[in-house]
């Protein structure tokens, strides 16, 4: 067990301030959190835990996590560029990638980026290339008096900010979908409709990957044996698993619910389209008779009927009204017309 107590001390620098810092907490012995001033030395000795979270983009920060005593591997996957979800347990260490959605200023947006951290018994770094909502959102609640007893117990936190997240904007697709499927009951279909549900339905997708990227890492964990691990590094894998899954089946049925109504708003328009197919069908077999009659009096020939007549262009358009009426009532009788 003195290898964390090693590794702790091993980071100590004598810098004046961490660089690269977006914000770092002091985890004490009663699980209260204390935010640390990110432009003065943190003293690595003191009794307790921290939590340091950096900007990966601060080029000043990737010198000073490369030359840290954290594992090799951590260090790597800490400085890499992979875009992939993982997990990793060795001994005295638990690393790995998160996937998350970016923070704008009030909300979170639909983009997914990626949380990186290593985490030791009385360390966790963390670090980040765009503003993430979990991390942000831990960062509130530890300021607002949450308690934490481990390093675990803080990664597990995080974790539930993202399943948080992630659940909040199920709930906002949720309410997009049915105010669209409100509307298509009362048959008041708009044109944008149909491109707004492919978006819904878009978003649902990669919430779904970034869920079953997640909870496939928990599950794994789960299986895995980590007797050899410290208690403060022992992570709630099956709890967390278990509200990803419920998570991730609420994001799959919205899904299929946006594939239905996409469906059916694809034949509402059918529907409509044939409508419009059948009343032009029905002009032009009206029209048609009277412009044959139109085409036989146009002939230049001789012996045409009414050329001699004063009133043949009246007895014309009688013949013509006549022929439509003709074929208004044989469309009627066979079942064209309704």
């Amino acid at each position: 067990m003195a290898e964390p107590a090693k590794l702790v001390s091993a980071l100590s620098s004598t810098d004046p301030a961490i660089p690269g810092l977006v914000w770092a907490f002091r985890l004490h012995s009663d699980g209260s959190a204390e935010a640390l001033p990110i432009d003065q030395p943190i003293e690595f000795s003191h009794d307790g835990r921290l939590w340091l979270h950096f900007n990966l983009t601060d080029a000043r920060a990737r010198p000073w996590i490369g030359a840290s005593q954290l594992p090799p591997l951590a260090r790597e996957l800490l400085l890499s560029s992979d875009t992939f979800q993982q997990l990793h347990v060795i001994d005295h260490c638990v690393y790995g990638v998160f996937s998350d959605l970016v923070r704008e200023i009030d909300s979170a947006t639909e983009e997914t980026a990626f949380l990186r951290f290593a985490m030791t018994e009385r360390l966790l770094v963390s670090g980040r290339h765009q503003a993430l909502c979990s991390a942000d959102a831990t960062r509130r609640v530890l300021e607002g008096g949450y308690r934490v007893d481990n390093v675990a117990h803080l990664l597990e936190k995080i974790v539930d900010e993202v399943a948080d997240t992630l659940d909040r904007m199920a709930d906002k697709l949720g309410q997009e979908i049915d105010d669209i499927e409100e509307r298509i009951l009362a048959d008041d279909a708009k044109p944008e409709m149909r491109r707004n549900l492919g978006r819904l339905r878009r978003t649902c997708v990669r919430l779904h990957r970034q869920l079953t990227g997640l909870r496939t890492l928990f599950h794994r964990l789960d299986q895995k044996n980590t007797d050899h691990l410290s208690p403060a590094l022992r992570i709630q894998a099956g709890k967390l698993a278990q509200r990803l899954d419920g998570l991730d089946h609420d994001i799959v049925e919205l899904r299929e619910r946006s594939r239905l109504l996409e469906e059916e708003l694809r034949f509402k328009n059918e529907e409509e389209s044939n409508r419009h197919l059948h009343t032009l069908s029905i002009v032009t077999s009206l029209l048609l008779p009277p412009t044959l009659i139109t085409g036989i009096f146009g002939m230049n020939t001789k012996g045409l009927p009414l050329t001699d007549v004063e009133s043949g262009f009246i007895w014309a358009a009688v013949l013509m009204a006549s022929s439509v009426a003709a074929a208004y009532l044989f469309m009627r009788r066979t079942g064209i017309f309704k």
